[in-house]
């Protein structure tokens, strides 16, 4: 997903005894059929303990190689599937999984539990190539202090975000360059359909739409709701984040607020799915196959929303209280079937870089 919330907290973290381990290299990892690599985007992360009971139980070593935003991350998964830098890699989504699929990067694997995620999220239950692990919201976030401040009432929908009230507030990631971005287009054009979304960005650039390259960038310095876009003096107090930005607003602030400083536009949402798969070439398939069933274990499934700030796909798994309270799922997020956006995301990114960067 693009580094979620990871990378700001990641001060705050050390002092959780969290582990986000950092990059290594696996070339000596084929040789040592008790290390198990795991490649993954930057936003990977997971308690110390829960990674410590399943090397314990499975007597694996876990090595992990961190490959950026999750665009970047799958890209350079596929440069090197014949020879890979690891024999798992997580964290690539529906918006991007038709590539991964069409470029042969995964092999089949049936996961042990598989039974226990909810069948909406299997995507590949045919072929298996890919386990879900985690789903998230995207949608735009509001700075709460702002609009009552200035008496204005939060955006709600994507129809709002053109009218002349919300005139240059909003901030949004490169679709070329960024999952969220990414996500946000398509959730465009699930709501005003194939030919709609062109004259729906048409307004949005009218209105002001600030683009930059990442989330880091937009949540952590453009946006005036955020801590990080507090310190670094953001004046737009509309960005496109997730629904599980404002429970991590609170779970990190020192001292912590009794209602989270940001809010969520609910109609502007789109979900997001996260799979794991068996890389096609993996060195330990064995122990890949092992962490993969880890992944999709309820103590995984438990320890990842505080972590990773997603939701867990595992019937059954409870979430902290915090995202029931501060950051709760959309009730209905725009989505779409991964062959429409197979057959549409190259050219609709291409076509929305045309209409909003040129």
């Amino acid at each position: 997903m693009h580094t979620r919330h990871t990378r700001i907290f990641a001060a705050a973290a050390v002092g959780l005894g969290l582990v986000t381990l950092s990059a290594c290299s696996s070339s000596d990892s084929g040789a040592d059929p008790k290390t198990v690599t795991l490649v993954s985007h930057d936003s990977w992360a997971v308690s110390k303990s829960v990674l410590q009971d399943f090397e314990k139980q499975s007597g694996y070593k876990v090595k992990v190689l961190k490959d950026g935003d999750a665009g970047q991350a799958v890209n350079k998964a596929i440069l090197t599937k014949d020879n890979p830098q690891g024999d798992v890699f997580f964290g690539v989504d529906n918006t991007l999984l038709s590539r991964a699929l069409d470029n042969g990067l995964f092999q089949s694997y049936d996961a042990k539990g598989l039974d226990q995620v909810g069948t909406e999220y299997q995507l590949d239950a045919g072929k298996k190539r890919v386990t879900p692990i985690d789903y998230g919201d995207i949608c735009v976030n509001y700075d709460k202090a702002y609009f009552s401040k200035h008496k204005l009432t939060p955006p709600a929908s994507y129809a709002d975000l053109v009218k002349p009230q919300y005139k240059n507030l909003l901030v949004t990631e490169n679709a070329s360059t960024s999952s969220p971005g990414l996500g946000f287009l398509l959730g465009s054009a699930a709501q005003y359909g194939d030919s709609g979304w062109q004259d729906y960005w048409k307004q949005l650039k009218a209105n002001g739409v600030k683009v930059v390259d990442g989330w880091e960038q937009a949540y952590n310095e453009e946006f005036s709701g955020s801590a990080g876009g507090k310190k670094a003096g953001g004046d737009r107090p509309l960005v496109v984040s997730y629904a599980s930005s404002p429970p991590a607003e609170v779970i990190y602030a020192d001292p912590k607020p009794s209602t989270a400083p940001t809010g969520v536009a609910t109609g502007t949402c789109f979900r997001q799915i996260e799979f794991a798969g068996l890389l096609s070439n993996a060195g330990n398939t064995k122990g890949g196959k092992a962490l993969i069933d880890f992944l999709v274990s309820k103590e995984f499934q438990e320890d990842m929303p505080l972590n990773m700030f997603v939701y867990p796909v595992v019937k059954g798994a409870s979430v902290p209280a915090e995202f029931t309270k501060y950051g709760p799922a959309a009730q209905d997020p725009e989505t779409m079937a991964p062959d429409k956006i197979a057959a549409n995301r190259d050219q609709w990114v291409k076509t929305w870089t045309s209409l909003v960067l040129k």
